[in-house]
């Protein structure tokens, strides 16, 4: 390994962020060397790799689901990434507010302006220009101050929008009230987490900056939820860890420094929350899903009735997995017993051993053993209909086995023609729609870790103080970081993902049917 790259009061640095020497080197000499590209054999589909479930089996697995809740000993989470700032959501906006022109000038900027009033926090927005500019919406806009009105809405003069995360932003329109994003995962966790005892657990991660602005907000709101569901919501929050913070290189692959001499650390990425599913305590089940994929109550029952879906198909193949694996605690386990496990493993997983036949009853029993004894995901797939995010794929393993992995298009070498139709003709797309099980058959927790493929991290090409730099983010938290997972994936309506990437998807009908006057 190279000689070490770093001063004293680099080391010092290192040591507060809790991270060590040895990891240090190896993020610097990854960044330089880059990251290999999978072995992709296809894009997952009905055919191989994606699964149906027929209105005819929904029945069954809907009430293994509803079983185990009645029945879980342990906590089942729904488990929300909301770190995410809202920039992205207001980028057209903040162009606007920095263009040389006065007036709306792009469909989006004309869209949001002559919509203005039906967005969820238009009535706020009216209450800030009235306490800085004495002036209501309807005046601005007459007087054609859209400009004064965009710096209420995202500077922290105002609503501050343009720096809070999405959790915080008012989302939606009741008869009553408004209410956020992160309150309509409340609302969703009531309707298909509800355990036995009358407890629902919703866990955040969130920004350091913005946890105690989500913990009031919530601590408001709650007793509401709890009126209305007649349930006990337990509400927690995690933030990312320093230690997963990535260091940053020059284009000439040197240490990024800041103007001040110090090194400069990124955020790891969402991988690096592998670390916050891991430690939910008492976790059994635990739901995964984005801060900006919701919808109000009326246009819930897709989304919840294939939550339940989910879940039952993830304890069912669990509890296959798991009677295997006491059987594999036997001496003797005949070899058709094995193949019954192996046949499991790639029916169901989509593991597939290439030598399989050829191997002796011991090598086939290790091998079923070590690959049955992993955590589970079950991940609800929607058809392509041209959303910019990753897919699911099969793989070859460097040891021959094939896998079933969600895939980025930052893993795919697209210079390469071959690959680049493998990635834009997948018929299926990611909407971050996961439910897993995160113990072992004998009921304790697995060590996430040990499951992480340290490989599929890749490097991004960012700056900072107007210089470029690369950086290294860590394995996504439902790709590389859920790597080493026996993976199933189920086929969802696209009527269950309903992102909210920029403010004006705020308008499209799911997010604001029945609430015209």
């Amino acid at each position: 390994m190279e000689s070490i790259p770093f001063s004293e009061k680099d080391l010092a640095q290192l040591e507060e962020h809790g991270i060590g020497i040895e990891e240090a080197l190896q993020q610097v000499n990854a960044i330089r060397e880059g990251f290999p590209y999978p072995d992709v054999i296809s894009s997952a589909s009905l055919e191989r790799g994606i699964i149906r479930i027929e209105p005819s089996e929904q029945k069954e697995y809907l009430d293994i689901w509803e079983q185990h809740l009645a029945s879980c000993p342990k906590t089942i989470y729904k488990m929300v990434p909301a770190s995410g700032a809202a920039s992205r959501m207001f980028k057209d906006l903040i162009s606007f507010a920095k263009a040389e022109y006065n007036e709306p000038q792009t469909e989006a900027e004309k869209t949001f302006f002559e919509h203005i009033d039906d967005f969820a926090f238009s009535e706020r927005l009216n209450e800030a220009c009235l306490r800085n500019e004495w002036k209501s919406l309807g005046k601005l806009i007459a007087a054609g101050k859209y400009k004064t009105i965009t710096e209420n809405l995202i500077e922290p003069k105002g609503m501050n929008y343009g720096n809070l995360p999405k959790g915080l932003l008012l989302f939606h329109t009741y008869p009553d009230f408004k209410i956020t994003a992160a309150e309509e995962h409340l609302s969703e966790g009531a309707l298909y987490t509800r355990q036995a005892n009358g407890s629902v657990n919703i866990h955040f991660t969130v920004s350091p900056e913005h946890k105690q602005a989500f913990r009031a907000l919530i601590e408001q709101r709650v007793p509401l939820f709890k009126d209305y569901y007649g349930l006990n919501f337990n509400v927690t929050y995690s933030v990312q860890k320093p230690e997963t913070d990535t260091l940053a290189l020059t284009e000439e692959n040197e240490l990024f420094r800041k103007e001040d001499g110090t090194l400069l650390f990124r955020p790891g990425g969402h991988g690096a929350l592998i670390s916050n599913l891991g430690e939910l305590p008492d976790a059994d089940v635990v739901f995964i899903k984005n801060i900006d994929n919701v919808e109000p109550d009326y246009y819930k029952a897709h989304t919840i009735i294939y939550k339940k879906l989910l879940g039952g198909v993830l304890v069912e193949a669990r509890r296959e997995s798991f009677r295997y694996l006491k059987q594999l605690e036997s001496d003797h386990v005949s070899h058709s017993d094995l193949e019954k496990m192996a046949d499991f493993l790639a029916n169901v997983f989509e593991i597939r051993h290439p030598e399989q036949k050829s191997l002796s009853d011991a090598e086939l029993k290790t091998f079923v053993k070590a690959y049955l004894n992993r955590p589970i995901r079950v991940c609800g797939m929607v058809r392509n209909e041209g959303e910019p995010g990753g897919g699911p794929f099969i793989v070859r393993e460097t040891d021959g086995t094939t896998s079933l992995q969600i895939l980025e298009s930052s893993q795919f070498d697209l210079s390469r023609e071959d690959q680049k139709a493998l990635f834009e003709n997948g018929r299926f797309f990611n909407p971050v729609d996961l439910v897993c099980s995160i113990v072992n058959y004998k009921g304790e927790p697995f060590d996430l870790k040990q499951f992480v493929n340290s490989k599929t991290a890749f490097i991004a090409y960012k700056s900072s103080g107007g210089r470029n730099l690369k950086a290294m983010e860590r394995p996504g938290l439902w790709n590389g970081a859920m790597h080493y997972w026996n993976t199933i994936f189920v086929e969802v309506p696209i009527q269950t993902f309903n992102p909210v990437k920029t403010v004006n998807d705020l308008l499209r009908p799911q997010h604001q049917l029945g609430l015209k006057k």
